[in-house]
């Protein structure tokens, strides 16, 4: 049975491995699944053929035989309960590894976002500057939360999990903010998921589709 992912045809992440179709490759990765790619433009997103496996136009999608799903963090999840390698075994620790997955995704993730969007959303608002800080601090607090709570630890909960997966890239979202590094246990281990085989092919991958975007429009 064939699993067929779908990623940004020309990813505005500028090859910086922030598209969401990265963190379902990590996972295919981590679990050693084959799986293929079907790149879509931004046009294409919103064409009923697309809309049909993502109501809202958007990627990823996986197809897998009969199934197809849409959101990265209930593609991930899905993987993870059906292959060794992103679940504990032990129920209570299987259950809190999903926890911290929904804690990326509900807790930390939304004021990232927010701030990331902000310039494209309202920077032509005259309030928008007193707003960023405001914006900033709210990642802080959460980031300053995620830090306590991770100590001097290598990974969220005892072993590497999907959990970890989804926060690592969840955290990754912040580069180029200047906030991750004022907490260094945070940027250490972000760097331990990058250095990852598993994340590094993934990495690679999503990698060669921008450089060969960009070789086709002539801006490699």
């Amino acid at each position: 049975m064939t699993t067929t992912i779908t990623a940004f045809e020309r990813s505005p992440d500028g090859g910086q491995g922030l598209a969401r179709d990265m963190r379902v490759r990590w996972a295919l990765e981590e679990v050693g699944q084959p799986y293929d790619v079907r790149l879509v433009s931004f046009g294409g997103m919103k064409q009923p053929a697309h809309l049909a496996l993502h109501p809202f136009g958007q990627i990823p999608t996986f197809e897998a035989g009969d199934l197809v799903l849409f959101e990265s963090g209930a593609i991930v999840l899905h993987l993870a309960e059906r292959h060794e390698g992103l679940l504990p075994k032990d129920a209570n620790a299987r259950a809190r590894a999903i926890a911290w997955m929904f804690a990326a995704l509900n807790t930390v993730e939304p004021p990232i976002v927010e701030r990331e969007q902000a310039p494209y959303v309202e920077g032509d608002k005259p309030w928008h500057k007193e707003r960023q800080p405001l914006l900033e601090s709210r990642i802080r607090e959460r980031l300053g939360q995620l830090s306590n709570r991770l100590g001097d630890a290598d990974w969220l909960d005892g072993a590497f999990s999907a959990g970890d997966l989804m926060m690592v890239m969840v955290l990754r979202r912040t580069d180029g903010m200047g906030v991750l590094e004022d907490f260094p246990n945070l940027a250490a281990y972000v760097a331990r998921g990058e250095a990852r085989p598993a994340y590094r092919r993934a990495f690679a991958a999503q990698r060669a589709v921008f450089t060969a975007s960009a070789a086709t429009s002539g801006h490699a």
